[in-house]
């Protein structure tokens, strides 16, 4: 049988893991502080924090990245109902301590020295909201969630999730360089649920298995999902946690501070390494429908970027 001081010892942990207080104090005085609140034999790894967590696209997101081994602490950060998200993702048997943050108020709290940033955040499209509402309400939503960075984790790499990721990714860079910590290889747009889907077709169409194909894809405009979306940003996220790690070889699609093109950003693949993006490869070789295409999509990719530079000089 446990002594009555080892299993107050159990529960304090794992009541923090769960409370938002910086402290439980225990019968008979334990106190067990939240950064001691490490799950036994959980392996080392990264401080990974999951902005808009409990959401069609964070729910999913969390438990997946929750199952990850090289996640070491996983916060969830929501206006609503994150407490009940991370009650529920806790019960996962993995290494990964899990700790939920609920409110504004707790933005900073859930930010604090965290290496990976993974941003969902934002609403969907409502009867009656116009695609401009959608994006007023989004952007403010990114530039918040991004003031937050700048004030806890200014180092941390970011990966932006949030529709329309063509506007949101340079607002979140508008927001960095205002600060005065912008660092371009840092902040990546997730690009991941296109590359996904055009391998699952060309395998279907070539009756390939999608684990063997791998297509880049550079795009124009919005695509829309929860599930593909979660599955995708996990796999890319994966692969930023595996740079961090100094993995050779990690290389992945993403949005980028770019000058592959005259544009300021662009969706091309990219090394990723210990500081994020630190190599981004040319276009290479395109044949004519390719060069028509681009064409068309970095018009429609001009509009986007300048409508979230915009935003940021209301």
């Amino acid at each position: 049988m446990q002594s009555t001081s080892e299993a107050n010892q159990r529960i304090a942990r794992i009541a923090a893991h769960l409370s938002p207080p910086n402290y439980q104090v225990m019968e008979g005085g334990s106190n067990i502080g939240r950064a001691n609140c490490r799950a036994k034999g959980a392996a080392p790894g990264f401080k990974v924090a999951i902005l808009g967590a409990a959401g069609g696209i964070g729910q999913p997101l969390s438990m997946l990245m929750k199952m990850n081994p090289l996640v070491s602490v996983l916060h969830l950060y929501d206006v609503v109902n994150t407490l009940g998200v991370t009650a529920d993702i806790s019960h996962m048997d993995t290494g990964a301590v899990v700790r939920g943050f609920v409110g504004k108020d707790k933005l900073d709290e859930a930010l604090m020295g965290m290496e990976l940033i993974i941003i969902p955040a934002g609403v969907p499209r409502k009867p009656g909201m116009t695609r401009d509402d959608l994006f007023n309400i989004n952007a403010g939503i990114v530039r918040t969630l991004c003031e937050g960075i700048v004030r806890c984790c200014p180092r941390a790499v970011v990966n932006l999730i949030s529709n329309p990721v063509n506007s949101t990714v340079p607002i979140a860079a508008q927001v960095f360089k205002k600060a005065g910590i912008y660092d371009p290889k840092r902040l990546l747009g997730v690009t991941m649920l296109d590359v996904v889907r055009a391998n699952t077709f060309v395998a279907e169409a070539l009756n390939l298995d999608p684990r063997e194909v791998d297509v880049p894809v550079a795009k124009a405009g919005a695509g829309s999902a929860t599930l593909s979306m979660a599955y995708a940003a996990v796999k890319f996220a994966d692969a930023c946690l595996r740079g961090l790690r100094g993995d050779a070889g990690v290389i992945e699609c993403t949005f980028v501070d770019s000058q592959v093109t005259e544009l300021p950003f662009f969706a091309t693949k990219v090394r990723l390494g210990r500081s994020g993006a630190e190599e981004i490869f040319p276009l290479g070789p395109l044949n004519e429908y390719e060069r028509v295409g681009l064409e068309k999509a970095k018009k429609e990719l001009a509009v986007s970027i300048e409508k979230g530079v915009a935003f940021m000089s209301k």
